[in-house]
Parts: structure tokens; sequence; C-alpha cells
């Protein structure tokens, strides 16, 4: 008999909106998360989960926050949810207060100590999804995987234990989507983590297909810095970069070692390649066009025509351009094809990035309902 895998669900914020008193003490402060019911019901029915309904209930039972106010609308979504099929195999609820300090609060594990160290559930294959990073530290907790619903600012931070930083390895999708959550789920996550040492550069990728833009870079280059940034803002990608290279030489080997680095990430984080779209193209920018043909079909070639008049643009020479995106196409495998034509350098080579992010994004976007590989050959 297989071992369980368990979706540890937060409740308020993840499966019903979080109300402006952060009290859910009656049925008409029930706001359900949109897509909640469509795409918790299709993860039911596809991905062979066991719920668990886990949620810090701050006084429940006290003065603050009697029973007889929360019962009922504890009720209320229960039988919402078995309506369409969905049902909770436990609901645990912690009723300490973060002063407390109770080790049954989350993100402490004290709840769900029949899930610990059993053989019957496999916590490696789990996931903790909530909208704290307090679910996130359980997650890390539990050696399970974290789903993070990231709708405002976090009231909990200071809960946690460790650092946000140190949760980056744990969280494998940040997302404000039922539909993100159930296509990670059905199709796995894409998350990559590269570390690149060499003694010309030491490199650090996290990159994130299914992020939302955000980007921390530090190559040592300013204008490459803001390069790279196009590519996680333009492709809707989470992306941070760290190098540290010998520049005291000159910027040829953070640049290359950087490309293949990144190359490595997106092979990495596509994985089996099933259900993404593959292909993907072009953008204007003022005077400049550039034209990104790419495709992620296993083989890496590189076509370059643009020319630049400038030696360099920033601290960046003009001719490391077509060396950077050879060395991302032979890392991750894709063949690129880049034109560009214009007037002002900078606009020139900033409209390949972007153009090339877009590309990115079209080639990365992926359907849980295409659950196939998109070639003829079946092999990417």
């Amino acid at each position: 008999m297989m071992a369980k895998r368990v979706l540890f669900i937060d409740r308020d914020g993840t499966l019903i909106k979080e109300p402006s008193d952060y009290q859910v003490d009656s049925i008409q402060k029930i706001e359900f998360y949109p897509g909640v019911f469509q795409y918790l019901s299709k993860i039911v029915q596809e991905g062979e989960f066991e719920l668990v309904l886990v949620s810090n209930q701050d006084g429940l039972g006290t003065s603050s926050f009697p029973e007889e106010t929360f019962w009922p609308a504890q009720l209320f979504m229960r039988k919402a949810f078995a309506n369409e099929g969905i049902h909770f195999a436990a609901e645990l609820f912690d009723r300490s207060f973060a002063k407390d300090n109770m080790p049954t609060r989350k993100p402490q594990t004290g709840m769900l100590r029949a899930y610990l160290n059993n053989p019957d559930y496999d916590l490696t294959a789990s996931y903790v999804i909530g909208d704290r990073l307090t679910d996130m530290e359980l997650a890390k907790n539990l050696g399970a995987k974290g789903i993070w619903i990231c709708n405002e600012p976090d009231l909990a931070v200071g809960e946690l234990s460790t650092s946000a930083t140190e949760l980056q390895s744990t969280i494998v999708l940040r997302t404000q989507s039922w539909e993100a959550i159930y296509t990670t789920l059905k199709l796995g996550p894409r998350v990559a983590y590269i570390h690149r040492n060499t003694l010309e550069t030491k490199i650090s990728v996290r990159l994130d297909l299914d992020g939302d833009g955000k980007a921390k870079i530090d190559t040592g280059i300013g204008f490459f810095d803001h390069m790279l940034e196009q590519i996680a803002k333009h492709g809707g990608f989470d992306l941070n970069i760290n190098v540290k290279g010998d520049l005291h030489i000159d910027e040829h080997h953070t640049v290359e070692d950087t490309a293949l680095a990144l190359g490595m990430a997106f092979r990495q984080a596509l994985g089996g390649k099933i259900g993404i779209e593959r292909y993907g193209f072009y953008l204007p920018m003022d005077d400049a066009l550039a034209d990104v043909a790419l495709d992620f079909g296993g083989r890496p070639w590189l076509v370059w025509k643009a020319e630049f008049k400038r030696e360099r643009i920033g601290e960046l020479p003009c001719e490391l351009f077509e060396h950077f995106f050879k060395s991302f196409a032979d890392a991750a495998l894709c063949n690129l094809n880049i034109k560009a034509k214009g007037k002002n350098e900078h606009h020139k080579i900033e409209a390949i990035f972007k153009g090339f992010a877009r590309a990115l994004k079209a080639a990365c976007k992926r359907n849980a309902a295409a659950n196939y590989l998109p070639s003829t050959k079946g092999l990417l």
C-alpha cells in the first residue's frame, strides 16, 4: 500500500477570504476564495490527496471568540465544501494566542503528531497551502513543500522562528490563484536552484517559472542586472541571481557563466516539459524592433542578427550580448533566433531582452488540461 499524500490547508485567507477583523464569527462574514470550489474539487478527483484543515483560531473558546459564534460558520463552510465532493479527513484548530507560544500553534507541529514519523504518510510528497509565512515554516518543519497564497502583508511574520530567506527552498509556488495551485499539483512545481562555482565565478540562481515577476539580481554589472530584471518582469518569473565574478579581469566570465547557470535553471525547472506551449516570440521598443523566436525543443542553436555601433552599453561590452544568448541556448537546450533593428543601441538591446522574456513566458506557459508532450517525437 502506497503512503498517503496530504494537503495541509489553512482556512482563513486560503479557503475563505480573511475578514477585516481577522475573525470569522458569523456566516455573514464568509466569502469563499475565488476558484476554490472548482479547482479544489478537481484536485480531489485527480490528485489522490488526503485533505487536512489546519488553522490557528486565536482565543477560540474564550470571551474574545466564543464557541457559539465560531461553529455555525465552520459547519456552514464544511457543508458547502462537502456539497462539492470536498471532504476533510481532519479539522485541526489551535485555540491559543501567539504570545502563549504553544507547541500546537502553527508553525509548530504539535497538532500534526499523528502524521509525523508515520509510515502511512509521505510528507515529502505532501504540501502545506496557506496565506502566511508561518504556514510555509510549518511545511519546512514537516518536511513537506509549501504553496504560499500571498495576498497581503503577512501579519504573522513576527511568529517565524526562521528567516523568510531560509524558507525559499520550501516554497514551490507563490500565487493568488487556485487554478495555479491545481496546475502545480497536477503537473508538478517548476522551481530550480542552481549553484555554479568555478575558479572564475560563484553563481547562485533561484528560478520560479510560475512567479509574478519579482527579481533580485546582483552580478556586479549594473546594466547586466537591468537586462536580467527584464527577463523576470516581462516573463512573469521570480528570479534571484547572485554572482561573484572576476570583474577585475573583465566582464566575460560573469556574463557567460550567468547565462549558463540561467539556462540550466530553465532546463531544470521545465522538467519533463509536459503541457508547455514550447514556442514563443517578439517585441518593439520605440525606434527598435526585436524579433525573438524560441523553441524548447531540446536542440541548442542560436541565430543572431543584431549589430551594435557602440563598444559598450553601460559597463557591458556589446560583443557579449551574442555570447550570453549562445551560452543560454546551450545550457537550456533551446533554439533561439534573434534579430533586431533600430537607431538607439540601448533600446535595441533592451528590446531584445524584453522580447526574450516574452518569448520565454509564452513558451513556458502550460495547461494542466494539455497533459502531454508537445512533440510528435515523444521526446524534447
